[in-house]
């Protein structure tokens, strides 16, 4: 039985491709916000920064100190992938994941489109490493990254991004570092479900929220107490180790908005930002120009019309990206678990079997056990499973939980 397998940058041109290389069916399904706590924790829905831009122009001060690189990982080194699935059976209890094909961060498809086609990143000829999984149909893509956080010591330059975002936002639900969503939708005959971290959104009724109405909503996120309405089953299974409060707001994803920072004399072309926008399907962009860290008042732009250009651009390029994601999906059938390698100086993908821990809690992959045809017994949640793990709802049980586990677990 094979252990590895490889496709280059030529093989790409040979593959077979599958429906049409748009998005299609765009839908937010939960979202979540990490927060400063002594132990893993996120709030569900949790919320985004509000847009509250200055009127006039504005010094901000250069980037420094403590910042995340790839911040599910960093908190949660035990299941950088768990809390999207905590968030998404809080707000969906009862989402059918047998319907996914591939679940993954934003940045995997990125790296995968870079490879594909280099102009679409700066960071096109470096390595990465993508971890992945096949559960019951589904394929799980888990980020790997050398640095998950860095320190920016005083005398070090790395721009304004970070500061930037903390002087023209204000935050939605206290004590949060970083705001997560959850998006699905098709591409190339798959269905994906994407998390990716947003900068902000702007008030529905297309400005920032007056002061006043900006404070009372501040002030009435903070007055929940995290002693609160913790909750149980999918939110706080037994076996995880990550604590899960419900609170926040919840944002439509067409008020949701990206924000770059570049110094006034080089502009920023929608190509450079089209491929981030493009996965998460983010409609709103802020383009911020500065000279010397003053920055001029920016505007919101509302960019969906421009990425839907892009995307008719790339359509070759696209194509080929739907091609390769179904072959790594077919690899992943017979290897169950996989790493995922680029090596730049050869301009190929290496896909070798892996021994690995599993990318899950052993709970949550009875989550695939929701739907599946069964004339074993039903357990209601808080009932062990066959394996002792709890899941939420009414799934079917007798064997198919075990059976699961065992699969998962015969790879360990």
């Amino acid at each position: 039985m094979s252990t590895t397998s490889e496709v280059s940058h030529s093989d790409l041109s040979g593959l077979p491709t599958h429906g049409t290389a748009k998005i299609t069916n765009v839908e937010h399904l939960a979202s979540y916000n990490w927060i400063e706590a002594p132990v893993a924790t996120i709030a569900v829905p949790g919320g985004p920064p509000l847009w509250s831009p200055a009127k006039h122009p504005k010094q901000v001060k250069k980037d420094s100190g403590h910042v995340y690189i790839a911040q599910n990982a960093a908190r949660h080194p035990e299941s950088p992938m768990e809390p999207l699935f905590r968030a998404l059976f809080i707000e969906h209890p009862d989402f059918n994941i047998r319907e996914t094909d591939l679940v993954s961060d934003r940045n995997n498809i990125r790296k995968l489109l870079a490879f594909v086609d280099p102009a679409t990143s700066r960071n096109s000829h470096e390595a990465f490493t993508i971890r992945a999984e096949f559960v019951e149909g589904t394929v799980i893509f888990c980020r790997e990254e050398a640095k998950v956080q860095e320190f920016i010591g005083p005398n070090e330059f790395r721009g304004f991004g970070h500061e930037f975002e903390k002087s023209y936002t204000k935050p939605s639900v206290s004590e949060s570092t970083g705001h997560h969503r959850i998006i699905s939708y098709g591409f190339c005959d798959l269905r994906f479900l994407i998390r990716y971290e947003t900068d902000g959104y702007v008030d529905d009724r297309g400005a920032p929220a007056d002061k006043d109405q900006e404070g009372d909503m501040t002030d009435l996120l903070r007055s929940l107490s995290l002693n609160e309405d913790r909750p149980h089953g999918a939110g706080g299974a037994a076996s995880s180790k990550l604590t899960i409060w419900k609170t926040g707001i919840k944002v439509p994803l067409t008020s949701t908005l990206e924000i770059k920072t570049r110094v006034a004399h080089k502009s920023l072309s929608i190509d450079e930002v089209a491929p981030q926008l493009w996965v998460s399907q983010t409609p709103k962009l802020v383009r911020a120009y500065h000279n010397k860290g003053v920055f001029d008042p920016p505007r919101v732009e509302d960019v969906t019309a421009l990425v839907k250009q892009w995307e008719g651009r790339k359509g070759e390029a696209l194509q080929k990206l739907g091609a390769l994601i179904h072959k790594i999906i077919e690899v992943l059938k017979e290897y169950s678990s996989a790493t995922i390698r680029f090596v730049p100086d050869d301009r190929k993908l290496i896909i070798s079997r892996e021994e690995t821990r599993n990318l899950l809690p052993r709970d949550l992959y009875c989550e695939w056990a929701n739907t599946m045809p069964s004339d074993s017994k039903q357990h209601n949640a808080g009932e062990p499973c066959a394996t002792g793990a709890t899941v939420s709802g009414v799934v079917p049980c007798g064997n198919i939980c075990a059976e699961i586990h065992r699969n998962q677990s015969e790879r360990t």
